[in-house]
């Protein structure tokens, strides 16, 4: 267990208007006035107004957290809506980044809230940080994850890291230089980033919308921990949460002594091989768009559409023609002889990355003139056949 100091310093006292809203938190022994003049003056930085992000800044926000900033640089788009509570149908279309300030302002208008627009990068990541007592970490892919971690190691800001998938969510806290030599960060944890394609996003794979709610939530409880100096952290354990089986557990993390000591920014996207280069071979010369399929379809060209996602993705929508072969059944070879050689293959799947990995497969299997479909079904469903759904 690790109990922490304060991470803020009070705020000035707080109006008759706060007292009333926040009484419910004053009442509380641990927290009372001087925890709520804490978060009045703590500066919180969340990267994201997704899935984890949307009820992080909700509650951080009704918790009277006095500044927000949000890193954000989407737009709102209609399946957002099915996990990401900051925004309505309403805001489709709308930059998430100005939706979620309008919802903030909507729940405590005493909130500050900064909107970072932009990308984050090697170039921007350490400077932004530095502004910010607290960072929540809420992205969905590797390469952003070891950004934020590095950056915020070197800026030397505690990160609180959540991440979701299908039904489990996990759950830690990351600060490199914390007191008394127990700082741990992401690469304690994962010193190497997992092989492309093995951990897919939500986007590849799913994710039950109310897991956001439940992940989200325990990231601000561990950010108001943080703030106040109450309670024990989770620096140092990882939580983990089975919605299915209804089921916490915690696993004991510890500094990797062989993990080399972070100095610098690196190519993240390089270092956690967004695609393979064994997939990047395969795709180079290699990839067709979804105008030159249609050409070739509508010549009746002798080609084998074979999808490689999953059925139930089949079920929402497919390209008229086409045969499933699930992916995992080429990587592990017991697809292959069931697909043609008398034609050449095209390979499709949701966006083009599970089917550039199903390619080189095929490729060293000696499907030479094997071709994958650039963008997948929703490059398909955006350029020729505007009447498929788009999931």
């Amino acid at each position: 267990m690790t109990q922490l100091p304060p991470l803020v310093e009070p705020a000035g006292e707080l109006t008759l208007d706060e007292v009333a809203r926040y009484s419910r938190h004053l009442i509380i022994p641990d927290v009372g006035m001087t925890g709520q003049r804490r978060l009045r003056n703590a500066r919180v930085l969340v990267i994201g107004a997704g899935g984890l992000g949307s009820p992080a800044l909700l509650y951080l926000a009704a918790a009277g957290v006095g500044t927000l900033g949000i890193v954000e640089f989407d737009d709102v788009e209609l399946s957002n809506l099915q996990r990401q509570v900051i925004h309505g149908s309403s805001d489709v279309g709308r930059p998430k980044g100005e939706s979620a300030r309008d919802s903030i302002r909507e729940i405590n208008s005493g909130v500050e809230v900064r909107l970072h627009n932009v990308r984050l990068d090697r170039s921007n990541a350490v400077p932004l940080f530095e502004q910010y007592d607290l960072v929540l970490d809420g992205t969905d892919n590797f390469a952003t994850r070891y950004l934020v971690n590095d950056a915020a190691a070197l800026a030397g800001k505690p990160y609180v890291w959540g991440s979701i998938y299908r039904f489990e969510g996990q759950v830690s806290v990351f600060w490199e230089d914390a007191p008394d030599g127990v700082g741990l960060n992401l690469r304690d944890l994962y010193p190497e980033a997992p092989p492309p394609g093995m951990v897919p996003s939500c986007a590849e794979g799913g994710v039950l919308g109310v897991l956001c709610a439940s992940i989200g939530s325990v990231m601000v409880t561990e950010a108001i921990k943080l703030i106040t100096g109450i309670g024990d952290t989770l620096l140092g354990r990882l939580l983990v949460y089975d919605a299915l089986a209804m089921s916490y557990r915690t696993i004991r993390l510890q500094r990797d002594p062989d993990r080399i000591p972070i100095t610098e920014l690196i190519d993240y996207d390089a270092f956690c091989g967004v695609v393979s280069d064994e997939d990047a071979a395969a795709a180079e010369g290699s990839t067709i768009t979804p105008n030159e399929l249609a050409v070739l379809l509508e010549t009746g060209a002798d080609v084998a559409l074979i999808d490689v996602r999953e059925p139930v993705e089949w079920d929402i929508v497919h390209i008229a023609g086409a045969t499933l072969v699930p992916k995992g059944g080429i990587i592990s070879g017991d697809a292959l002889a069931s697909l043609p050689h008398d034609r050449r293959i095209v390979l499709h799947c949701k966006t083009g990355i599970r089917s550039a990995e199903a390619l080189a497969v095929l490729k060293q299997a000696g499907f030479a003139d094997a071709v994958h479909l650039q963008g997948g079904i929703i490059a398909w469903a955006g350029q020729v056949d505007p009447s498929l759904p788009i999931y």
